[in-house]
């Protein structure tokens, strides 16, 4: 198969999978999600994205009937029914299916989404060019739920503005991006924002601050400004796809560039972790 599309028990193509129009994802984005990318069929950090995934849903109240044990054996079977090794992994759960009502339904069993799709994680080293816009999103940011149209419009007016991404900030304090975290270098320390309601905990920002702590650099969880982002050594953006980039430009303005020893050693550490996890 080049796709595969996942709907509680049914497989198929991407392309020819059906939803019931009465799944609450379709009406309320009633649900949790998760992704994480696969290389040479080996799904890189599974369990820690699995665990997320319950625990969003539990925020939520939504209680799926697979087991997190199963769900990873599950997702281990199905990358393994692909052509292609390298694929972009992305799994859900909705609260169920039912007639449109606010109200949780009272019998409604959660379903189960899942879609592969041939893709690689991002270049480490690239450069990124991005943007700010004020944080309209809501107070339950750490949950990850299908609510994304604040995030949706980010995106797109990046891609309007033809930059790779969009910085958050509420009250002029710097929360996330669009669809990923970001971090500062400063004076040999990495700043980020907690792990508060404000923002999606992402598991590449947690990987980037054990990789500082494996090198001895100082992490201090806090809200940076504007200014202190305009004025960073480094401007590092993570996620799933994008293990530990460098932003260059916000705002059309020069950015970071500084700390560029530091940055690399960064870099090549949480890469290595990659290809080592998922080596043939």
């Amino acid at each position: 198969m080049k796709t595969l599309g996942y709907y509680n028990g049914k497989i198929d193509e991407l392309d020819k999978i059906t939803i019931p129009m009465l799944d609450r994802a379709c009406y309320f984005g009633d649900g949790v999600y998760d992704v994480t990318f696969c290389r040479n069929y080996k799904i890189y950090k599974l369990r820690e994205h699995v665990e997320r995934i319950f625990q969003s849903a539990a925020l939520l109240k939504i209680f799926p009937e697979i087991t997190p044990d199963e769900l990873c054996v599950l997702l281990q079977n199905l990358v393994k029914k692909l052509d292609c090794g390298e694929l972009w992994v992305y799994f859900q759960f909705s609260r169920g299916t039912d007639f449109r009502n606010h109200a949780f339904p009272e019998n409604a069993k959660p379903n189960l989404w899942i879609m592969l799709r041939p893709s690689q994680i991002k270049d480490t080293y690239r450069h990124l060019r991005v943007i700010t816009r004020e944080d309209t999103r809501a107070l339950h940011c750490n949950i990850k739920s299908l609510n994304l149209l604040p995030s949706v419009l980010a995106t797109q007016a990046c891609v309007d503005a033809g930059v790779d991404e969009c910085i958050l900030h509420r009250d002029g304090f710097v929360t996330e991006c669009a669809h990923s975290n970001v971090s500062i270098l400063k004076n040999g320390t990495l700043y980020t924002h907690p792990a508060d309601n404000l923002i999606l905990a992402g598991t590449g920002r947690a990987h980037l601050m054990d990789a500082c702590h494996h090198f001895e650099i100082p992490v201090v969880e806090r809200p940076c400004t504007l200014d202190e982002l305009c004025a960073a050594d480094e401007v590092i953006l993570t996620s799933a796809s994008a293990l530990c980039m460098r932003i260059v430009e916000v705002d059309g303005a020069s950015v970071g560039q500084k700390a560029p020893h530091t940055l690399k050693i960064l870099q090549d550490y949480l890469l290595n972790d990659f290809l080592t996890e998922t080596a043939e």
